[in-house]
């Protein structure tokens, strides 16, 4: 992989990234979001493939199984898009797919035939329970070059840049 010496930082990145015809005269604001955006496709990239090489299931089946899991009872469709933040017509299909798998089941809810609730069955619990230990290790080795407080004051500036922007985004949809 070519690398490159980021003069802003005197960290080394990949050549082709968000970041790399970024200049100091840009702004701090857009310069933080581009680094931001190139961290998050960095780790998704190498979950992604670990995902593929060890499992053989794309990250978007992991993250529905992964949804599924933290909820016993099932979810409603409408919840699970919300949660993955996509659409029902993508969370469609990978159910579809899922469900010829033997991985989740969907059944109409009692109260109302017209909501389906997806649950995962005992295959599809076994599988992602297999996958979660490893999952967990390539989080914590991509994160290794970070110690524990670094992490923890990481994750509060993380929480403050996330409530500033719900906070833009109401203040933008209550102007409309």
């Amino acid at each position: 992989m070519n690398e490159r010496s980021d003069d802003l930082t005197g960290t080394t990145s990949a050549s082709s990234d968000y970041e790399t015809a970024i200049r100091a005269a840009d702004g701090l604001e857009l310069r933080v979001w581009l680094r931001l955006l190139t961290c998050a496709n960095m780790i998704e990239r190498h979950v992604r493939q670990k995902l593929r090489d060890r499992f053989d299931i794309t990250l978007p089946r992991f993250d529905l199984l992964a949804q599924l899991d933290r909820a016993p009872d099932g979810l409603a469709l409408g919840e699970i898009s919300r949660r993955l933040m996509v659409s029902n017509g993508n969370v469609t299909g990978l159910i579809d797919r899922l469900t010829a798998e033997g991985l989740i089941d969907r059944r109409h809810a009692p109260e109302d035939r017209r909501i389906q609730i997806v649950r995962l069955t005992p295959a599809g619990k076994a599988a992602f329970d297999a996958m979660t230990p490893e999952h967990r290790d390539w989080i914590k080795t991509v994160m290794s070059g970070l110690d524990r407080r670094a992490l923890a004051q990481l994750l509060e500036l993380l929480g403050q840049l996330k409530d500033s922007t719900g906070r833009a985004a109401a203040r933008e949809d209550g102007n409309r």
